[in-house]
C-alpha cells in the first residue's frame, strides 16, 4: 500500500481570489500572506517556528475547516467560550483521500475548557473518566489512549505544554501505535522530542513551510547547545 493511500488529508491550500486585503489579520501574517498550497506526503506533520510565525492559527483554521471546534474536541462538540478564531478557516480548502473513522482537535490553551464541557454533557466515560480529576498531563494522556483509534485524524496544537519529558515520549510511543493503524497526526510544537518521531515530517513556518530535518531545526540546535554549555549560555545571556 503506497504512502498516499494512507493519508486522510492530502493537500490545504488557500483561495486568495477571495481575499480582499492581505494588510488585516489573518492575512497580514507573513507565513498566511506567502501560503499558497501545501501537500502531505507523511502520516506525521509538524509545524515548527517561533511564537507568533502563525502555528496555531494554521492549525486552527484545517481543524474548523474540517467541522471541529475551534476551542478542541470532535465534531459532535458545539461550545464556545470566546470567540477567538481568525477567519482563514474560511479561505482554506482541504484536500482528502480517505473518510477518517475520527476526528479530533487537542488544542493545550482551551483543553481545561473542553475538560469542563466534557462534563457538562455527561461523556466522560468515553474519556476513562473525568478529566479534570487527575492531572493535566495524565489527563491529555488519558484522552489520547481512550478517545483516539485507528484510521484517525488528529490535529494537536502544542500538546508538549501539559507533558513532562517523559510523558513526551509516552505520548509519541501512542502516537506510532496510531500512525500503524493508519491515522494521520498535524501537530503544530515546540518540543524537540515529539519532532525527534524518524517516520514524520518537519515543516519550518519561519521559512514559509520548507520541509526540514530533525538536526538543522532551531529547535534541536537550541537545546543541544544550552544543554551541553548552560554556564556558557548562562554568561553570555545575563553577562
Amino acid at each position: 500500500m503506497s504512502m498516499d493511500s494512507k493519508l486522510i488529508v492530502k493537500r490545504i491550500s488557500l483561495e486568495r481570489d477571495k481575499i480582499k486585503s492581505y494588510n488585516d489579520y489573518p492575512f497580514n501574517i507573513e507565513v498566511v500572506k506567502n501560503f499558497h498550497e501545501l501537500n502531505f506526503d507523511s502520516q506525521v506533520t509538524f509545524f515548527v517556528g517561533e511564537n507568533g510565525i502563525g502555528k496555531s492559527t494554521f492549525v486552527e483554521a484545517i481543524a474548523v475547516a474540517l467541522g471541529l471546534p475551534a476551542e478542541g474536541g470532535t465534531e459532535n462538540f458545539r461550545y464556545e467560550t470566546k470567540n477567538t478564531t481568525s477567519e482563514l478557516s474560511e479561505y482554506i480548502r482541504v484536500g482528502t483521500f480517505n473518510k477518517p473513522k475520527t476526528k479530533f482537535f487537542l488544542r493545550a490553551e482551551s483543553f481545561y475548557i473542553f475538560s469542563t464541557e466534557v462534563d457538562n454533557i455527561g461523556v466522560g466515560s468515553s474519556y476513562g473518566g473525568s478529566l479534570h480529576e487527575c492531572s493535566h498531563g495524565e489527563s491529555f494522556l488519558k484522552l489520547v489512549q481512550n478517545r483516539f483509534s485507528d484510521h484517525g485524524l488528529y490535529i494537536l496544537d502544542e500538546p508538549e505544554a501539559a507533558l513532562s519529558p517523559q510523558r513526551q515520549l509516552s505520548l509519541l510511543c501512542l502516537i506510532d501505535e496510531l500512525v500503524k493503524e493508519g491515522s494521520q497526526f498535524i501537530v503544530a510544537t515546540h518540543s524537540p522530542i515529539l519532532i525527534s518521531y524518524r517516520n514524520g515530517k518537519i515543516l519550518d513556518l519561519n521559512n514559509n513551510f520548507k520541509e526540514v530535518k530533525y538536526e538543522d531545526t532551531d529547535i534541536y540546535n537550541l537545546y543541544k547547545m544550552y544543554l551541553e554549555q548552560p554556564d556558557a549560555m548562562q554568561h553570555r545571556m545575563f553577562d
